[in-house]
Order: C-alpha cells, then structure tokens, then sequence
C-alpha cells in the first residue's frame, strides 16, 4: 500500500498532534465562525485544548473505550473531542447536526455513549432522541453536556476546572488497531451502519493522501464539508497532520462564501462534491477567484466537461477526481495530480492498492464490461475494522481479504477506472439492468438541467419505469419531450427515460449525495403516465 512503515502508522492521533506541538508558531487551523469572525489556533495550542478537554471527559466519567458522543455542526471544539478522546483510549462518535431525533435515537441506542456532548441550539433533538433510545432498550441515557458557553455545567467550565490529561510518553512500535471513531454512514439505501476506524486506519489515510498531493507544512486545506463525515477527517485533517500543514475550518458550506475564504485564508487545497460545485459556478466571477491559491481540489460524484473546465478556469487549480467509502478509509483510486487527470474517471489505484472488478456470480468481467468493485486490504489498517455491533452486515461486506463496495465500475483500456453506478441503483427495464448514472450523466450535458437524477419506478409492463427528476438551469423552461428527445440521441432505447419531473432541488444527504430513497417516496407512482409531462416534487 501506499503507507506501509510501523513508523507511519504507529500511534495515535494524538502522537501526531503532539509531534507538531514542538514547534509553537506552526498553525494548525485557522476557523472562520457565522459572522466571519477568525479565530487561529497553532498546534500547541491545539494540544492544550486537547488536554483540558481530554480532563474534563474523564472527570465526567469517560474511560478507555467508552463512545463520546459529539452533536455540533463545524467548530474548533470538533478537534478539541477528537483529539482528547484519543488522548483518553476513547471512541468518537459524531453525528451530523441535520439528523432528526428519530435518526440519533437508533444511533444512540446501538452505541450507549456515556457523554454527549451538543451545540445548545440543537439540545432538544438530542434529548429527544436520547428519550425514545432509553425507552426502547436497557441504556440509560448519557450525561448531556453543552459543547459552548460559560455555564458551571457546559464543557469549557468544566475543562477549565479539571487536570490536562498527559501527553503520550511513547507512540508504540507497530498499528495502533484500537478503534478511534464510529462513523455511521449515510443510510441513503438502508439504515445507517456504524464503521469502526482505528487509529491505524487514519495515520493510513492521511499518510496516502499527504503522499499523493505531496503536501508540504506550507498547504493549507479549506474545509467546507461536515467534520462528522468521513471526507473531511480521511482527506483533509489526516493529511495536514501527517505532514504539519494547517486547515481553514468553515462553519458551513457557502457557495457565495467558499471562494473568498480561499483567497483571504491563502488555502491551497480543497475537498468537495460534485453539487456543492456546480453552487459555486453558478455563482457569478469574483474578485477572490483571482486572488485564490488553491492548486488542487478533490471531487468525487459527477461533473460535465463544462463544468470542469469553468472551475479549473475560474480557479486555476487542477480538479482530481476520486473514488472512496468510509469503510475504504484510503480512496482505492484518485487521479494523478498532473495533466494525465481525465474528469470523468475516478483515477487509478494507488500505489499497492489491489483492486479487481466481480459480476454477481463472482467471475471477472471481459473489458469495458462494468463489475462490483472489490478492494483488498488488511483490516483496521488499510481497510476499516468492520461494523459495529452488526456481525452479518460485516461478514458481507469484508470477506476473505476483500472489502465488496457494493459500486459498480469499469476499467478502460488506459488503465483508468470508470464509476458506473451504485449495484443498488441499477435500473431494471424490460430485463435490461440501466445505470441510473449514465442517463444523469447525459442528461447533464443539457444547457437547461443544473442538476438531475434518474430513478425507477414500478411499471407493470417493463418492470421499472425511468423517471428523470430535473432541476432547471437559472432562466430557462426546458420542455420535457425535448429532454426526452436529447437523451434518446445519445442512448440506447431501453435508457431512454419515460417521463421527466421537475423540482427546485434534489433531496440530499448532509454531505450532498442525493437521497434517492427520498426522492422515491415523493413521487406516486400510479400518477406518472408513459407520456412526458412535468409534476411537483416536494423538495428536502
């Protein structure tokens, strides 16, 4: 693989953050709050906070390998868990401030943590759903602690008051495999899974990312995404602290916002997906984008030529698109960070990393033919460790070696992988299996479509019917039997979508991924003729 020494991997995050410390005037971040206000904080000071809040945790009763629950959207005090749950042998859990109390109770009644630890604003979602988890199982709750504020019981008193925990004397000789976080995925098929990330696993990732980018101290990322995903922490946190760089932290995403905090913060990295760019293009040009330093931002998800080229012009940065999961924790592919990159190809393996491509029965596809991906790796250490609590679902998916992604892709002849589609989100048509992706990527193409999705609905002559979600471009009024007409142009007739609906916005997920299970529920399916027509969506 591409991280491989005892030495990289051994370890915790806070060995990491404590090697940086040395040195009192190295930034570690630099975070912008809702009024724009910046607060910079060096990696000395991060290790300090670190260990006040690592003293306050255990004062509250957090012990080795109890879960500390973390409910905020991004703030510095992110990092101040994060890390003193690893000073303390502690699990991270964090959850997106956007979650209902439905979706936190099933959380919290899986994984019992002791602490949460909650933005007041969103304190009565969570004691909701603390509520219904203790009614519906043996836990008896955890102890509620406001994450702000200067109240006796609020985390900063508390931290104020209570012993630093010791920096690590010793970093250890090998993998530190002892689960460091519980990352729950998106749930956009089924109810979320709880991924177990090691130590190990994050040292892997920043280590490959660090590598790959050949990120020096002098970078800086700009983190707009939620620090509760995966992206962030994998790609962006992990990578500066491997190599000393520093973060700007966002409070959100903002397209009208994301190009000046580049410029003024001199970030020369970045991480998104592919909607939160398509926001920013349609944003009008701005001074900052010719003040900006970024040299590369990563994406993942689909862009039109178009696209790509506007931003790279806008930007001057290159656009490197890559494929990964929580349970990666490395991204298996990613694309060079040269003139070799192609936009609509997710990149080639890493360095070391062993892919290979499986039909349903388990034989290898001929080329050009799509397949599930599968991705080898050792457990804990270049792959995640597993779900928690749930046996089945990680003997599915982590078999003999093999994470089976449950993504289809295909692998052309220059060497390049292609995502095809989520195995899931395959479209069944008249016994032909059509990926949802390639129409939308068509459909893309449109001058009138800012975005769209394509789903199945259930049709009693061919199985599934292929409705197009729209959402037009600014200005236009695109007809649906012209939509329909483009995209009978450029694919088979079987693909060809039966009816199109428009919407003002796609449901997503907090991390922008489009929340088709939503979008499935909102339409009825019984009201879709097989002729063009437009129809209402409520949006998310």
């Amino acid at each position: 693989m591409t991280v491989t020494t005892d030495q990289e991997l051994s370890g915790t995050l806070a060995c990491l953050l404590a090697r940086h410390a040395a040195d009192p005037g190295r930034i570690f971040a630099v975070a912008e709050d809702e009024q724009g206000h910046a607060t910079v904080i060096s990696y000395a000071e991060q290790l300090r906070r670190a260990q006040a809040t690592a003293g306050a945790l255990a004062e509250l009763g957090v012990r080795p390998g109890d879960r500390v629950h973390l409910h905020t959207a991004n703030c510095p005090e992110f990092f101040d868990v994060w890390f003193a749950t690893a000073l303390l042998g502690a699990v991270l859990l964090p959850t997106g401030p956007q979650s209902s109390a439905d979706e936190l109770s099933y959380v919290l009644q899986q994984t019992a943590p002791v602490v949460s630890l909650t933005a007041r604003s969103l304190r009565a979602t969570v004691s909701a759903a603390i509520s219904v988890a203790e009614s519906e199982s043996n836990w008896r709750g955890a102890r509620q602690v406001a994450l702000h504020g200067s109240e006796p019981d609020a985390l900063p008193a508390l931290a104020a008051e209570a012993a630093p925990v010791p920096i690590p004397q010793a970093c250890g000789a090998g993998p530190d495999t002892r689960t460091a976080a519980i990352l729950y995925t998106s749930g956009t098929t089924s109810r979320p899974k709880g991924v177990l990330v090691t130590h190990a696993n994050y040292r892997a990732v920043g280590a490959a990312i660090a590598g790959h980018l050949a990120i020096t101290e002098q970078d800086r990322w700009l983190i707009a995404l939620p620090l509760f995903h995966a992206n962030a922490q994998y790609y962006c946190t992990m990578s500066a602290l491997t190599t000393g760089a520093s973060i700007v932290l966002a409070p959100r995403f903002s397209a009208s916002g994301w190009a000046r905090q580049a410029a003024d913060y001199g970030a020369t990295l970045g991480s998104l997906f592919a909607a939160p760019i398509r926001m920013i293009l349609a944003q009008p040009p701005a001074e900052a984008e010719q003040r900006s330093r970024l040299r590369a931002v990563l994406f993942a998800q689909n862009l039109s030529d178009s696209q790509t080229a506007e931003f790279e012009r806008r930007f001057a940065a290159r656009l490197l698109q890559l494929y990964g999961m929580t349970e990666t924790v490395l991204p298996p592919t990613i694309n060079p960070d040269t003139a070799e990159r192609r936009w609509h190809s997710i990149g080639r393996p890493l360095p070391g990393v062993r892919l290979r491509l499986a039909r349903a029965d388990g034989t290898t596809p001929g080329p050009g033919e799509p397949g599930e991906l599968l991705v080898a790796g050792v457990s804990g250490v270049t792959l995640a460790a597993g779900y928690y609590r749930d046996p089945m679902a990680t003997a599915a998916t982590f078999r003999d070696g093999w994470l089976y992604t449950g993504d289809l892709a295909r692998l052309a002849d220059d060497g390049y992988f292609h995502f095809v589609d989520r195995a899931k989100d395959m479209i069944k048509r008249s016994g032909e299996n059509v990926s949802a992706g390639e129409i939308e990527r068509v459909a893309a193409e449109h001058p009138a479509i800012a975005e769209c999705a394509a789903i199945g609905v259930p049709d009693p002559l061919r199985d599934e019917a292929i409705v197009l979600v729209v959402v037009a471009a600014p200005d236009t009024c695109p007809d649906p039997a012209e939509l329909i007409a483009w995209c009978a142009d450029q694919l088979a007739p079987y693909k060809v979508p039966s009816s199109v609906v428009f919407t003002d916005a796609l449901p997503r997920t907090s991390v922008g991924k489009i929340a088709k299970a939503r979008l499935r529920s909102r339409l009825v399916p019984d009201s879709l003729p097989p002729t063009p027509q437009t129809s209402p969506v409520e949006d998310a």
